[in-house]
């Protein structure tokens, strides 16, 4: 009951600052600074649990602020010191509640069986081609036996690139905007493309059966 209060109170403090406090953490962050470093990565901390503005947006501030190296390393900070937070929470906060809502939905259960067949790939997999949200993977990972240590590290590997890319593009914003907007854009159209094919082999394979 103690965990379930704490982790209770500890997401209430998260999103009643991502909503009330999230202008003035954007003014703070624009001011760059050193404390405008440990306020980005307490921002993207919180946008894993509660994306009050939407990441993309976020990691590109941080990185026409910081600069592509800073930027990355701000931007994954904070994405694992939220991720592993969510990883935890999940395994010990809210563990039965999160478990009997997961055993009504099967589709949910066959993720699991994915997760658990051989966990660092599958996580880096899910990090690098989003076909599961994230908050997904976070809850069945702190559900399952997935170890943490696995789970930082396929999950760090796993979102490099896409924080990198978004860096960049933030980076070159104010110089080149047309480049931005495409490099972003050609990395969203990749990824579409694999989850749609994906999918389509997946249903094609449902069909065959």
């Amino acid at each position: 009951m103690g965990k379930r209060i704490l982790s209770i109170s500890m997401l209430i403090i998260i999103v009643t600052i991502g909503l009330l406090q999230k202008d003035e953490l954007l003014t703070l962050i624009k001011e760059g600074g050193i404390l405008s470093l440990f306020i980005s990565m307490l921002f993207v901390a919180i946008c894993v649990f509660f994306p009050v503005i939407p990441f993309p947006v976020l990691a590109g501030i941080i990185g026409s602020v910081f600069g592509t190296t800073q930027g990355v390393i701000v931007s994954l900070t904070g994405a694992m010191a939220g991720t592993m937070a969510f990883f935890f929470l999940s395994r010990y906060g809210f563990r039965d509640y999160a478990q009997s809502k997961l055993m009504t939905k099967p589709k949910i259960q066959e993720y699991e069986s994915f997760l658990n067949r051989n966990s660092f790939l599958a996580i880096l997999t899910c990090r690098l081609i989003p076909i599961i949200p994230a908050p997904v993977v976070n809850i069945i990972c702190g559900l399952s036996k997935v170890n943490g240590l696995v789970f930082f590290s396929a999950s760090t590997i796993g979102k490099l690139p896409n924080i990198l890319i978004l860096s960049y593009a933030g980076a070159s914003f104010s110089s080149n905007k047309l480049f931005s907007f495409g490099l972003y854009g050609g990395y969203i159209l990749v990824i579409f493309l694999i989850n749609f094919v994906v999918m389509y082999r997946k249903m094609s394979k449902g069909s065959a059966n």
